[in-house]
């Protein structure tokens, strides 16, 4: 497939034109004009580009790419060291950001629902969704649910919280500040990637279960969906590479 027929599919998929983005979406880096193997991954670090090397891989596609906004423009050290390994190798680089937070059926948030069995019933803001599951669970039993689910043990905070969740609201990434918002649709419990010192009080003052996957465990699922819809629709070679990150 074309490098930038690639784009062009991708962008029409996950309606990436309806987005006001902090980073530019679809082809960041320009490289070999056919596309024969593609690595997906959550972040474009020097590990995931050393893996595509090793793959003979010609493609990358993350949730996290480069030439952000607020970014220093300066191209030194480590930033210098990732371009130089992609434009020598002539490596193509994809990054979809927001797209991939709020699509209907490849966003982070929505792979959150289906892997936990939580019911979508609305949006609260268009990264930040809220529904129900389908009985009442105590505390301890999401939280477990959460550890097997994600092979990870989640930050959790009770204190003041009902006993039981049944609805929950929740925003991939960096969505702690969203649980001011999230509480008015009456939830027992708040589900995102990070945490910030002032979240804690805010849980605890509100009275609802606080849950932080992490980031990088709450954004994996949809950039991986992402590549098996490309291997299955398009039969391209498309292989999900999982780096460990605490974070």
């Amino acid at each position: 497939m074309e490098n930038f027929f690639l784009e062009k599919i991708i962008n029409k998929k996950l309606l990436s034109n309806q987005y006001n983005d902090i980073v530019p979406n679809g082809l960041q880096i320009e490289g070999e004009k056919t596309i024969k193997k593609i690595i997906t991954g959550v972040s474009a670090c020097q590990e995931l580009i050393d893996i595509a090397i090793s793959q003979q891989a010609n493609a990358i596609i993350v949730h996290h790419g480069y030439f952000w906004d607020k970014e220093s423009k300066y191209i030194h050290n480590f930033k210098r060291k990732r371009l130089k390994t992609i434009l020598s190798n002539n490596i193509n680089l994809y990054s979809w950001h927001l797209p991939l937070d709020i699509h209907s059926k490849f966003s982070n948030n929505v792979q959150i629902a289906k892997r936990l069995n939580i019911s979508i019933k609305g949006k609260i803001l268009p990264y930040v969704l809220w529904g129900n599951l389908h009985h009442e669970v105590s505390s301890t039993e999401f939280y477990q649910k959460i550890e097997k689910v994600f092979k990870k043990k989640p930050i959790h905070f009770s204190q003041n919280a009902p006993k039981k969740i049944k609805y929950i609201a929740w925003c991939s990434g960096k969505g702690q500040d969203f649980i001011k918002q999230a509480y008015k649709f009456k939830i027992d419990a708040f589900l995102t990637g990070e945490v910030s010192e002032e979240t804690i009080y805010i849980s605890r003052e509100l009275g609802i279960h606080f849950f932080a996957l992490g980031h990088y465990c709450s954004e994996r699922d949809g950039i991986k969906s992402l590549g098996e819809w490309l291997n299955k629709k398009y039969s391209l070679d498309v292989t999900f590479i999982d780096i460990y990150n605490p974070s």
